[in-house]
């Protein structure tokens, strides 16, 4: 039976939302409380509410917590272990692949490809279905994945993602041609006409209506080819198809992402994104760095432009 946990928002806290206050309240991410809501598990002084319902201070919030849900460990699945040491696991991801479980039972994801190699990643972190990743890549994204083998570890390189010290390095081909580097700083949100599509934001009350949350991407050209160019991106936030949609938002969509706007390349069954490098303080005091090269699908799509 599902366990249920009962807290009041503070009586001397200002009046919030009710997935924020549900979030600061239990420990979980916005994103987790609004799970919790749109299933009907949050009730405010005994009645189901709304996610953006307010939340008055003295408010009585209980949550039916769902049990937790471990990835099944699948040691048989295809994923390259870069490194593994006592603090961290890093993993190259192959596309097609999802991060982890969105559901229980759901199988096939790295999560569960290294919860079956490494089975104390299931233990670590506030959500088990996460087996131990400090971050996420889309699932036709390939490249370094990030894993904590303790609390203590997990706990401190989430801190470093959260103050944007993390060196994330992607390689991306886009349609047309760049031929000087750039940044784009504008904030994201979920596109209202497409929920599975996130869009940027210039103005910034309409920004601030939709809590769209900040975002950095940074860019240069490496080479042009036919029509495209290969970029070197940066990103020291983090937010969900970060640079899918900030790159399309400027007119070079990715290779192959159908979704925004992406043009169709011959052998390219995925978006052409490539997670390549990974820096960051490691636990253990000393700076970490791994890079990851092209797959070789990408390599040969790449070739297969013209100069």
């Amino acid at each position: 039976m599902d366990e249920v946990e009962e807290r009041d928002w503070p009586a001397d806290a200002v009046e919030e939302r009710l997935d924020k206050a549900v979030a600061k309240l239990f420990g979980v991410s916005r994103g987790r409380a609004m799970d919790w809501i749109a299933e009907g598990r949050v009730r405010v002084g005994g009645r189901r509410a709304p996610k953006g319902a307010p939340v008055f201070p003295g408010a009585r919030i209980s949550v039916q917590r769902p049990p937790p849900d471990q990835p099944e460990p699948q040691p048989e699945l295809p994923i390259r272990i870069v490194h593994a040491d006592a603090h961290v696991v890093v993993a190259d991801k192959p596309a097609g692949m999802p991060s982890h479980p969105l559901k229980p039972g759901e199988q096939g994801t790295a999560a569960n490809a290294l919860v079956g190699r490494f089975p104390e990643l299931a233990r670590v972190g506030p959500s088990p279905r996460e087996g131990g990743l400090v971050h996420r890549l889309d699932t036709d994204t390939s490249g370094l994945l990030l894993a904590a083998r303790t609390d203590a570890a997990h706990a401190m390189l989430r801190a470093q993602f959260a103050a944007r010290t993390v060196d994330k390095g992607y390689l991306a081909l886009v349609a047309g041609e760049i031929h000087a580097g750039g940044e784009i700083a504008l904030p994201l949100a979920h596109d209202p006409r497409d929920a599975r599509r996130m869009m940027a934001i210039s103005d910034p009350a309409y920004a601030e209506e939709h809590s769209a949350r900040n975002a950095v991407t940074r860019f240069d050209p490496v080479e042009r080819r036919g029509g495209f160019t290969l970029l070197a991106v940066e990103i020291p936030t983090g937010v969900m198809h970060q640079i899918r949609a900030h790159l399309a938002f400027i007119g070079h969509p990715l290779a192959g992402d159908a979704l925004y706007g992406g043009p169709e390349l011959p052998g390219l069954s995925r978006h052409f994104l490539h997670a390549s490098r990974l820096a960051f303080a490691h636990p253990d005091g000393s700076r970490a760095k791994f890079e990851s090269g092209l797959p070789p699908e990408l390599v040969a799509v790449l070739g297969d432009l013209p100069a």
